[in-house]
């Protein structure tokens, strides 16, 4: 932006100078000569872009006449390009790719380094280095494929051209390709053996192989443990005796969320299970995501209905101080859970079976004053349909 104004300024000075001196012939004085006179009449601004047309002023690239036309100013600067043997033109292409190169104009150079191959000189020589100037610019613009191409191009040349050939590894290693980078560093070696920048690629090379090491045994040990963990959860469930059944429309849980061991390494550790709270008769819920298999359906009640006085206030909640716990059963009916009794010992009951779903403890809060018409509208066979 700061280039684009200061552009501004130099055309506005430019275009005042000109104002300035302008010819205008007074009374007496000659008149110029009808071309300077045709340029003197026009205003200042098609006066500059008459002149932008000429490559000698030019500030952008203008390939009209100003008539719709080719600007044949232009076309003939291109047409010198290709003037001369195919090995000159192509040297030339080449040259000016390179003078490219130099200043970091990666995207022109490999346009000159192009027109240059496409001249087709059969100079082995100079197609050689082409392909390898137009590699180590694809490596620079992080043309990875293009540059081992390019590099590949390079070597049908000239087999034993290390430039090539680093340039080539290099692009293997940027795209994690390993081994081939690994059969090319050792080919180059037989070439070169003392080559500090072979040594330096080399030592990426084993570098980046030693942390993809590390990074598999890391990974590798995170499943195990994970398995572990696995292994370890079902036998806790064996040894308690617990039940867990799947339903036809599962919960779906926050993320992160699963039932746990405290300590998943200790079977013999309290089970976390996550808990879904149940209010039918306002068909609401809560999900409380934590829930220790130790504690009792009358500490979960006191957790769930720890809230402000409006709340209760709603007249579809004022009967909920006094709740009573309800869970289901294997066979699809219903038993009163006790308040003081810990979830463990209703979970490993055997008989009846009250099971987990899904991994997940389900539990129904029924206002007391309530219940009774609640329970003589619990279904069975509907409770039993909602499960696979």
């Amino acid at each position: 932006m700061v280039e684009i104004t200061e552009l501004d300024q130099k055309t506005d000075q430019l275009i005042s100078e000109w104002e300035k001196r302008r010819y205008i012939p007074k009374e007496g004085e000659p008149e110029l000569p009808p071309q300077l006179s045709e340029l003197a009449s026009k205003p200042t601004e098609e006066v500059m872009a008459d002149l932008n047309r000429l490559p000698l002023f030019m500030t952008e690239l203008d390939e009209s006449d100003g008539a719709g036309g080719e600007n044949l100013h232009v076309e003939a600067l291109k047409a010198l390009a290709y003037e001369g043997e195919p090995d000159e033109i192509a040297t030339n292409f080449k040259n000016q790719g390179n003078d490219c190169y130099k200043a970091k104009q990666y995207k022109n150079a490999v346009e000159y380094y192009t027109k240059g191959l496409e001249v087709g000189c059969n100079v082995d020589e100079i197609n050689a280095t082409l392909y390898l100037n137009r590699a180590a610019c694809n490596l620079e613009l992080k043309n990875y494929r293009r540059c081992i191409n390019d590099a590949k191009e390079c070597l049908k040349i000239q087999p034993k051209n290390v430039k090539a050939l680093f340039r080539a590894a290099k692009a293997f290693l940027a795209i994690e390709k390993y081994d081939e980078a690994e059969q090319i560093l050792q080919y180059a070696s037989s070439l070169d053996n003392t080559s500090p920048a072979f040594k330096s690629l080399n030592k990426q090379l084993e570098d980046r192989r030693r942390l993809l090491r590390e990074l598999e045994e890391k990974k590798r040990m995170e499943e195990e443990a994970e398995e572990r963990k696995k292994n370890n959860l079902k036998q806790a469930m064996v040894l308690r005796n617990y039940l867990n059944l799947s339903s036809a429309e599962p919960a779906e849980l926050p993320a992160g969320t699963q039932i746990h061991l405290e300590d998943p390494e200790d079977i013999e550790t309290q089970l976390i299970i996550p808990t879904m709270v149940l209010y039918p008769t306002t068909d609401e819920f809560d999900f409380v995501n934590e829930v220790s298999e130790l504690s009792t359906p009358g500490e979960l009640i006191e957790l769930v209905m720890d809230r402000p006085d409006s709340y209760f206030e709603d007249p579809k909640h004022k009967n909920f101080r006094q709740m009573e716990a309800y869970m289901e059963t294997e066979s699809g009916g219903l038993i009163k859970a006790g308040k003081k009794v810990p979830f463990n010992t209703i979970l490993s009951a055997a008989s009846p079976r009250v099971p987990l779903f899904d991994d997940v403890m389900r539990i129904y809060f029924v206002p007391k004053a309530d219940s009774k018409t609640w329970i003589s509208k619990w279904s069975k066979e509907a409770a039993l349909k909602k499960r696979r």
